[in-house]
């Protein structure tokens, strides 16, 4: 006698044994015969961005796809989901989002045809070594399912309700070659043990099914959801970052970065596939100071002992921090505000190992300077527009003026390092642009297709061609520079 309950578990398993099948026909005809329903099977529908839950049971485990209308449902035995809805609305070809099997329902049998790899394919694109050393050497436009062409890599991201701040910062780093590379082979990451019960693992594997969707040059349209990979940001951050709310770019990426890093495997000591791209090092001079209340004759004492020696220390970084200066608070003549501008090496100087800069803490202040020890293949610069306070957040709006190409650090690193160090001449690849107010702006990205030598700027799904000229007109946020790594190493930079 089988239990309601272990019956009910029977109607939503895989197994070919709990599957009814008629008399005389062998196992060979119900595992693979043509099916007449093919044709009803319509693509536009089809969308695998979203979470793999069934639509009625919401559950995880053996969710099939309707490939007529698109929805999610579990199982595939007599009771289940599945097998109700291909009864009751006549749709009889549906996908196992799992093994990636095609079955027809109610019949109950495995559809082995050539004419359905296109879909599978959209489901879990696959990229073999030949292709992605191709990727930055060609430019050609790919054409999707609903007719609209795109280059693979530069593709939109929805914009579920205000996460833009991520979308940004995935589609820079989608665009780092190295690092895109690395996750659009999903053998490179899959043998990485964690530790049991740890989730952010999940952040891993979910940025390489992004990555593999972004480039897939058979896509059934031209922009992307990032909505599993921000369910597994939400889950990982412990609702630090969020889909609904608004959130800082730059914070967001600190986060993300040092999250894949240990994810990937990596430490302090062990480096990862994302510190072999963004790691550099630098020194880091200190000096404590005494308090500024304190008379003169008890500053000059203090001064003299350790305590209050510049000290020094190295440290490495993942991306650098580029202070800007403080925006005029009058206005001008005309009774506008004047948008201030600097130079991108007047505010790289806090690296020269000259420029000193005064840290406040709750109880100590100190004196600090820095200088580059090893520059990194790929460098982030963060440009600081926020200042926060207890009581409202302000926006810095004055705009950095920057070259495209040719930006040579020499002059930063230490003596010692200007030997080694071969190359130090960066250039541009993507430019992440914060609009509007501190709290309800927008956030749109600029970045370099490798292969055509052209820009291209990305706004939740709006992609357009931009003039290099006008990248440097923006608030600039977040910029990504790459390392020329011999002199004939020019990226191509159409217009710049």
């Amino acid at each position: 006698m089988v239990s309601v309950k272990r019956q009910r578990e029977l109607d939503f398993e895989d197994d070919e044994a709990t599957v009814p099948v008629k008399v005389g026909r062998s196992s060979e005809d119900r595992r693979s015969r043509h099916c007449p329903y093919l044709d009803t099977i319509n693509r536009s529908v089809l969308d695998f961005d979203f979470e793999k839950l069934c639509s009625i049971s919401l559950s995880h485990i053996n969710v099939y796809a309707c490939l007529i209308c698109g929805k999610y449902f579990q199982g595939r035995g007599l009771k289940s989901h599945a097998y109700t809805h291909s009864v009751q609305f006549t749709h009889h070809v549906f996908l196992n989002l799992h093994t990636l099997k095609f079955y027809c329902l109610p019949d109950n049998y495995e559809i082995i045809d050539s004419s359905l790899e296109d879909i599978t394919y959209v489901l879990k694109p696959t990229f073999t070594r030949q292709h992605i050393s191709g990727l930055d050497k060609q430019g050609k436009l790919y054409r999707a399912y609903d007719g609209t062409t795109y280059l693979p890599g530069i593709v939109g991201l929805n914009n579920i309700k205000a996460n833009d701040y991520a979308n940004v910062v995935l589609q820079a780093l989608s665009n780092v070659p190295p690092l895109r590379n690395y996750f659009l082979e999903e053998e490179n990451y899959c043998g990485i043990r964690r530790p049991p019960g740890d989730i952010m693992f999940l952040l891993v594997q979910r940025f390489g099914e992004l990555m593999r969707k972004l480039w897939n040059p058979r896509n059934f349209k031209a922009h992307v959801s990032p909505h599993e990979m921000l369910q597994a940001v939400v889950l990982c951050s412990k609702k630090n970052f969020q889909i609904t709310k608004q959130g800082d770019a730059v914070d967001f990426l600190s986060w993300f970065m040092n999250a894949l890093h240990g994810a990937l495997g990596g430490t302090k000591k062990k480096p990862s596939s994302l510190t072999k791209v963004f790691q550099g090092s630098m020194r880091i001079f200190s000096k404590k100071l005494p308090h500024p209340d304190l008379p003169p004759e008890e500053k000059v004492a203090l001064l003299l002992k350790e305590e209050y020696q510049e000290e020094m220390s190295e440290s490495t970084f993942l991306f650098l921090t580029l202070d800007l200066p403080t925006a005029p608070l009058y206005k001008d003549e005309k009774e506008q505000l004047i948008i201030p501008q600097v130079p991108l090496f007047n505010i790289l100087a806090k690296f020269n190992g000259n420029t000193e800069k005064e840290y406040k803490t709750y109880k100590e202040n100190f004196l600090k300077r820095f200088q580059l020890l090893k520059l990194p293949p790929y460098l982030i610069f963060c440009i600081k527009r926020f200042t926060k306070n207890n009581f409202f957040v302000e926006k810095n709006p004055t705009i950095v003026n920057f070259p495209i190409t040719n930006v040579d650090l020499r002059e930063y690193l230490t003596e010692e390092a200007q030997v080694t160090e071969k190359n130090t001449t960066y250039d541009l690849v993507a430019n992440v642009v914060h609009d509007g107010k501190p709290t309800e702006g927008a956030y749109r990205m600029h970045v370099l297709h490798h292969g055509t030598g052209k820009w291209y700027e990305l706004q939740d799904l709006q992609v357009t061609d931009i003039l290099p000229q006008m990248i440097t007109l923006s608030e600039a946020y977040i910029q990504i520079w790459k390392r020329r790594e011999n002199e004939d190493d020019t990226t191509n930079h159409t217009g710049a």
